[in-house]
């Protein structure tokens, strides 16, 4: 049975079952995981922060941004939760889902970049900064 609504729950550590309809979040962890929303009974783990996904509460209902795309499970649901709701979106085809993991890449090296140099080099980049 697919699942409409989730609501939040906080919490340190993620429980080793998890109930439909609810999204846990752990913000020491930076993570959050739901069980998937087409009711399949997936586990769908997502990462917090800059380089994942943006957990925000409204009203104590998540939204959570960017979308759920479950490409690696047999369903392949696509969704978003938002202000708790769960609002569906189409299936990506192969090349969408690898043009989507490839923009993804290229945050991420965008997000290390200053930090790709080694010691070394970041010395001399922050030497020549304070000159």
């Amino acid at each position: 049975m697919k699942i409409e609504y989730f609501r939040l729950e906080e919490l340190e550590l993620m429980p080793s079952a998890l109930q439909p309809g609810v999204l846990y979040a752990s913000q020491k962890y930076r993570t959050a995981a739901h069980l998937c929303a087409c009711g399949c009974g997936e586990k769908v783990r997502t990462q917090l922060g800059q380089l994942g996904w943006r957990l925000t509460k409204g009203r104590a209902c998540p939204t959570l941004n960017p979308s759920i795309g479950n490409w690696q499970k047999p369903c392949r649901s696509h969704y978003y939760i938002r202000n708790g709701r769960v609002l569906w979106m189409e299936d990506w085809t192969d090349q969408e889902v690898h043009q989507g993991r490839r923009a993804e890449e290229r945050r991420r090296d965008e997000y290390f970049e200053p930090h790709r140099g080694g010691w070394w080099s970041q010395l001399k980049d922050w030497l020549k900064r304070r000159s």
